[in-house]
């Protein structure tokens, strides 16, 4: 699953509350069914269902039969399985043992009972249920959408992952318990179903319904199993010999042969890599218009996307919308082999899939499209990733998961970014091909089964003669992020680099290792490269004095490094000559160990003074780490007498880029030139750039004379600035926009635009607007967190979103509805804020809710330092 995380600042970046220093976890073992965690009895195993379901979508109900295959493995005089908000209404054991039904709605079980022990061995269970049809993303639900001539549209859609496929039907929710699957399903004759597997056959029932079956799946874990249904269209092709469509909304299936063109690409890449031809005689792709909440969702065979990551429309969607598209379907499809074919035992090991396939769209994006330069742009995925891990509640990639609630949370950016990362950094040790020899001996050794992380470890040694467990453990079982300091000396024309580890820390501690072994690269320009693995500490020569030798080279290692002062000097006065990954790592190492307290401000701003100087920089990697530096400067600058003067120099280092780049775009200009525009645009118009700001306000007059007078790369930061400006009648126009557009992208964009005003009575209809249909569901509480820190006013998006706590609820899926106050809070550093969330009865509702508010009060108080760090060196600077 790609899930719709904000990329953004500190503020928005929500840490697990766990000890400071927490010890290894239990050293993990290779997979075992009896031993993987997990809430259910393991007594009794399902192999094979065959369920018939019956949907009423206008009246969001459905019911259900199945008969499902199952191995007692010991005698037992009860069954127990998952479901969730369904009636049992019949319960049979080999046709003839009727069951006693107690379902326990709070742990999502029912449990069977039978008045004499079953006996081990082969049976069959038959159950008969009923239960809604939600209209929450989760589970199954109804999406009510507009089609492009205004007309209500109804869709079916499932969305399982975590544990909601229970909400469907009784099962065995837990993806170690793998089984397969016959789905049959009756519904609305107009209606186009979608699932896994291709059709088998279809069946009328009566002038208004059909019975449509599907073929079975392979084997495979339930949170896999997919539904959907509604007005739908295809574009198709094939690759190596699967049939491969893409379904939108019917008059929208054009926009999905972009798409459609990178999954014919990667299929291949994909058979080659893993050497393993994927298994399943389709991939589908399906674009979910407007309420989903998941991002993206990697169901084996018939993958789900909200809209806007899987439709690209040349006219209307921007160049960022391009890319993303590319990297979502890569994303989803590198789960394929790696969640689909081979899953995680547990939860607990969620970042073998996500951090794996994290990884893999950019490894297979790269590949596909070299000039977009993404390897050295994920470094805004390292500095986010590590702003999170370098709280003092960090958890380890491994963490333990008990269920559902916490699993749900445990989708955050170390299971993501972290995992993503850390595998990077493993690759490059190896070298590719001992690592895609490793990866296919892991396919191979594990198709259709479950693992652990031990088995990743135990075939990527076999493959590398490397002892890869013990380096990997150090990154995976441990929390945080280590620190490597620096010092240098020279005497007789050379200079020695002694290496110390320890643990970076945004609160300023300079903690010991945990034990890290660091794979390190080092080298610098005119210098040869070096590589070590770094335990407790190491030195390092180079020829001649003042040598430019730097940590991290190409920045494929997950670690920060602090150089004293002559290391220091020697690197910014070489800065320009290092390669743009590199420039970018030094600029965010610096600017981060600033936060933390550890430099001075005056060290980064140096760093800016070279680039500067050297005529500005304008690489996009560079310029994007720039732009978060200085942007976050100004937003905590707020109130300040200093923030005027820090604004006039901040706009001095993005002149040059802008002064390129310009509002219009050149002919024939590279990709990532166009998305860069817009982010330079956003920031200067964020730093008060009067030029920009002014040609924004004119630029939007004429967008709303004529949407087409816009690019659509530039509606968002031109509306977001005439918004945030209190252009008069800027709010009332881009709220209109919103409720008549029927596309996501749009929306997305103008949400983000909306969410920036700053005026107090624009603010109090921001939060009306989130509840009151103008955002959709699955959407609120992303958007409620944009306003609440984009308006720099968090505390009256609080007081606004309490006072209507009660109508906002019952939109939101658990999972939203558990960040639904800390996403607010995070943005505060108000002590009475902070306060009322963690006294509030919300807080403690389910463990989901305990970690996402202890999440947000760390984040807070850690940002409530940083504010007062800013504030004092800007007043200096």
């Amino acid at each position: 699953m790609r899930r719709l995380l904000v990329f953004s600042s500190l503020l928005t970046t929500l840490p697990f509350s766990l000890p400071a220093l927490a010890s290894p976890t239990r050293a993990e073992t290779i997979f075992s069914f009896d031993t993987t965690p997990g809430e259910l009895p393991k007594a009794v195993v399902p192999s094979a269902y065959v369920i018939d379901l019956v949907t009423d979508p206008a009246h969001l109900t459905l019911s259900g039969r199945e008969t499902v295959t199952i191995e007692v493995r010991a005698a037992t005089s009860s069954i127990t399985l998952n479901q969730a908000g369904l009636t049992l209404s019949a319960a049979t054991l080999d046709s003839s043992r009727t069951a006693t039904v107690t379902e326990d709605q709070a742990a999502q079980t029912v449990t069977l009972h039978f008045p004499a022990p079953v006996a081990p061995g082969r049976h069959v269970l038959t159950l008969a249920w009923s239960g809604p049809i939600l209209t929450t993303p989760n589970g199954i639900y109804r999406d009510d959408y507009r089609d492009a001539a205004g007309k209500t549209r109804q869709m079916l859609v499932t969305q399982f992952e975590v544990a909601d496929a229970r909400r469907m039907f009784p099962c065995w929710d837990e993806p170690a318990f793998k089984a397969t699957f016959q789905l049959n399903v009756t519904m609305p004759f107009e209606m186009t179903p979608l699932s896994n597997m291709p059709v088998l056959g279809v069946s009328h029932q009566g002038a208004a319904t059909k019975r449509v079956s599907f073929r079975p799946t392979p084997r495979m874990s339930t949170y896999l199993l997919a539904l959907v249904a509604g007005d739908l269209e295809r574009v198709s092709g094939e690759a190596d010999d699967v049939s491969v469509g893409v379904y939108a909304p019917a008059g929208r299936e054009d926009q999905g042969r972009y798409a459609l063109s990178a999954a014919l690409a990667l299929l291949p890449y994909y058979d080659a890599y893993f050497a393993v031809h994927y298994p399943l005689p389709k991939l589908d792709m399906v674009a979910i218009p407007g309420n989903y909440e998941a991002g993206a969702m990697e169901n084996w065979g018939l993958l789900t996307f909200i809209d806007n990551d899987l439709l690209y429309d040349p006219a209307t969607s921007s160049a960022a919308t391009k890319e993303l598209v590319y990297e979502v379907v890569a994303h989803e499809m590198a789960h394929q082999w790696s969640g689909d074919l081979v899953t995680m035992g547990w939860w607990d090991n969620l970042w073998l899939n996500e951090g794996f396939a994290s990884w893999m769209e950019c490894k297979a994006t790269d590949r596909m499209n070299p000039a977009w330069q993404i390897w050295p742009r994920q470094h805004a995925t390292r500095e986010k990733t590590m702003a999170m891990d370098g709280l003092a509640s960090t958890h380890p990639i491994q963490q333990p998961v008990k269920g559902p609630s916490d699993a749900d949370a445990a989708f955050d950016d170390i299971s993501y970014g972290k995992g993503e990362l850390v595998i990077r950094m493993i690759e490059d040790w190896l070298g590719e091909d001992h690592f895609r020899d490793g990866m296919r001996r892991y396919m191979a050794a594990h198709a259709y089964g479950s693992t652990t992380s031990a088995d990743l470890w135990q075939a990527l040694s076999a493959a590398s003669a490397q002892d890869v467990g013990t380096v990997a453990r150090s990154f995976t079982t441990q929390p945080g992020i280590p620190l490597v300091r620096v010092a240098s000396s020279c005497a007789n024309g050379r200079t020695v680099y002694r290496l110390d580890p320890s643990r970076f820390t945004l609160d300023g501690r300079d903690t010991e290792s945990p034990g890290w072994r660091i794979p390190v690269v080092a080298g610098g320009p005119g210098l040869g490269t070096s590589r070590l693995v770094l335990g407790k500490h190491a030195t390092l020569e180079a020829p001649g004095c003042a040598v430019p030798l730097k940590l991290n080279l190409g920045e494929s290692g997950y670690y920060r490094v602090a150089y004293d002062d002559a290391a220091f000097t020697a690197l910014n006065r070489a800065l320009t000559r290092f390669a743009p990954a590199d420039r970018a790592n030094l600029l965010g190492d610096q600017f981060a160990l600033f936060e933390a307290g550890q430099a001075p401000l005056a060290r980064s701003v140096a760093l800016l003074n070279t680039l500067e100087a050297a005529g500005g920089e304008r690489n996009i990697a560079v310029v994007e780490e720039l732009i978060a530096e200085l942007t976050s400067l100004d937003h905590d600058a707020a109130g300040s007498p200093h923030r005027p003067a820090f604004e006039a120099w901040a706009r001095r280092s993005l002149a040059p880029v802008f002064g390129q780049l310009g509002w219009t775009p050149r002919p024939g200009e590279m990709l990532v030139d166009t998305i860069l525009r817009p982010e330079v645009i956003d920031a200067l118009g964020r730093l008060g750039d009067a030029a920009v700001i002014d040609g924004a306000r004119q630029r939007f007059a004429a967008w709303r004379a004529d949407p087409s007078a816009l690019r659509p790369d530039q509606v968002g930061p031109v509306a977001g600035m005439a918004v945030r400006t209190g252009l008069p009648g800027a709010w009332e126009t881009v709220a209109a926009r919103i409720k008549a557009s029927t596309g996501t992208e749009e929306k997305a964009r103008l949400l983000d635009a909306l969410s920036q005003a700053r005026d107090p009575a624009s603010i109090r209809r921001n939060v009306a607007f989130a509840y009151g249909g103008g955002v959709p569901n699955g959407r609120i509480v992303s958007f409620l967190g944009d306003v609440a820190e984009s308006s720099e006013q968090p505390d009256l998006v609080w007081s606004l979103v309490k006072a209507q706590e009660a109508t906002i609820r019952p939109h939101l899926t658990p999972g939203s509805a558990d960040k639904l106050l800390p996403r607010i809070a995070a943005a505060s550093i108000d002590p009475a804020t902070l306060a009322a969330l963690a006294g509030d009865p919300a807080a403690t509702r389910s463990p989901g809710a305990r970690i996402a508010t202890q999440r947000a009060l760390e984040v807070a108080r850690t940002h409530q330092a940083v504010v007062t760090r800013v504030l004092k060196d800007l007043a200096s600077f």
